[in-house]
């Protein structure tokens, strides 16, 4: 089994603009690049392939070393397909999908697995922040508010079994001012109970 991480990284300018009531756009455009550089770190040792329309973005992700795949007008759930793809050419087995605003992300490559789909839901248990597949599967990918729902849906479509995996680091995204209030470690060792 090889397996492989894909990251969709948005425009930094354009990303989190939920956020304009706490943030200017230069420090939301720092924390977007600082986040997204933080889920690319902890996707290590896996190859990342970073997927984007944004030449900026392109040239953050090789100055990292990682591959891009350029993915314009596709939109997220396009762009996350094409880079499934890409990696799946490149020789990947399993394609580990994690969203750049994880900001407390370590070792994504614990939940690969070995088999069907591992979904990890965000703490709300409603969008999905990080999803496993295998490469050749065909999974469509459906983004948005009660994504882990659908994509749940599609690994049953599959006739995938599903895992789902809670993990409070990874559940955690940013997309609120609320959410920039990051839990303390003994709020995330609670939550691991």
């Amino acid at each position: 089994m090889t397996a492989a991480a894909v990251i969709p990284v948005k425009a930094f300018a354009a990303a989190k603009l939920r956020l304009a009531p706490a943030l200017d756009p230069d420090a939301r455009r720092r924390l977007a690049r600082s986040m997204a550089e933080h889920v690319v770190g902890a996707a290590a040792p896996l190859p990342v392939t970073v997927v984007c329309d944004d030449d900026e973005v392109a040239a953050w992700a090789q100055d990292l070393g990682v591959t891009v795949e350029w993915t314009p007008g596709l939109g997220l759930d396009g762009a996350v397909e094409a880079g499934v793809a890409a990696v799946a050419r490149a020789g990947a087995t399993r394609v580990l999908v994690a969203h750049a605003d994880l900001p407390l992300a370590t070792d994504l490559a614990s939940v690969v697995g070995d088999d069907g789909v591992v979904i990890v839901p965000d703490r709300h248990d409603d969008g999905t922040n990080v999803i496993v597949v295998p490469a050749d599967a065909g999974f469509r990918f459906a983004y948005g508010p009660r994504s882990a729902a659908r994509h749940r849906a599609e690994a049953a479509r599959l006739g995938l079994p599903v895992h789902v995996v809670r993990d409070a680091r990874l559940g955690w995204d940013v997309d609120r001012p609320d959410d920039l209030d990051l839990p303390s470690a003994a709020d995330l060792e609670r939550a691991a109970r």
